[in-house]
């Protein structure tokens, strides 16, 4: 008996010491992946520096990181670029939120109503497919050159694709489990609720990431379009009077707060994954 105990405690160690080195090896990849990337954007910036200064490339049109910096910086202090970024990151915000719960509902009702799936279908297939920043000048006439116009772009565009990918992952679902629920007497919410639902969840989180960069496209799409305040409007503002430093800085600006938003989802389906 003492014998077996040993041995099973021998094998429980190895076993921990594999884990732990698994992990030590998981954590070091992770470490070496993140900075090679910062050491290719500190790279890539230092060369776009140095060609700036050097004037390897056209100034006027490129500009340089230092310079947009200082661009940035003096529209910080004087309070013009945070009123920017406030309207902009609102609108996504709201674009992003909406547009996910829409589509997910639509989803929920194609799936529930086989009979308005078969109705639907060919319009959804039609609105996927047409050029969404065609539907603007619509929206302008209909809404107005307002937010609401910019919100209806940004819907346009990820509805359409929330509603498409999440209804494909309700389909997919294993449909012996089921059959299972129904086998004990289960109803259609039960087996939505219990089935569904949750085989679902990593598919929702992952249209999350897509609408992250879709909505970041209607909103600024839109704003092109009508807004007179916004980070898509100082881009056209910056064309306009050929401040290209203002457009590029005006782009650093939406990557990051666009990452910051994608790495958020990241984090929410890091935790969804590791509770279930």
């Amino acid at each position: 008996m003492t014998q077996v105990n040993n041995h099973y405690s021998k094998r429980t160690v190895l076993k921990e010491s594999i884990f732990h080195q698994y992990r030590a090896k998981v954590k070091k990849t992770k470490w070496l992946v993140l900075l090679t990337q910062l050491a290719l954007l500190a790279s890539s910036l230092i060369l776009w520096e140095v060609a700036g200064r050097n004037k390897w490339i056209d100034v006027l049109l490129f500009s340089y990181p230092s310079k947009i910096i200082d661009l940035l910086y003096s529209k910080l202090l004087d309070g013009s670029l945070l009123p920017h970024i406030g309207v902009t990151v609102l609108e996504t915000l709201v674009g992003f939120i909406l547009g996910t719960l829409v589509g997910t509902i639509l989803a929920v009702m194609i799936w529930w109503s086989p009979f308005l799936q078969k109705v639907l279908d060919p319009y959804i297939v039609v609105l996927n497919s047409m050029p969404k920043v065609a539907l603007g000048p619509l929206f302008i006439v209909g809404l107005g050159p307002n937010v609401l116009s910019i919100i209806a772009m940004t819907l346009a565009i990820t509805v359409i694709v929330t509603t498409l990918v999440i209804y494909s992952s309700f389909n997919e679902v294993d449909t012996n489990y089921m059959k299972v629920v129904r086998i004990f007497g289960g109803s259609r919410t039960q087996v939505f609720r219990k089935v569904i639902l949750p085989a679902s969840f990593p598919t929702i989180v992952s249209t999350l990431k897509v609408n992250v960069g879709l909505a970041w496209i209607g909103v600024i799409v839109g704003e092109f379009l009508v807004s007179k305040q916004g980070l898509g409007y100082l881009i056209i503002y910056g064309f306009q009077v050929f401040n290209f430093s203002l457009v590029i800085g005006s782009l650093f600006i939406i990557a990051i707060v666009a990452t910051l938003m994608y790495q958020a989802v990241a984090y929410l389906e890091g935790q969804l994954a590791r509770k279930k």
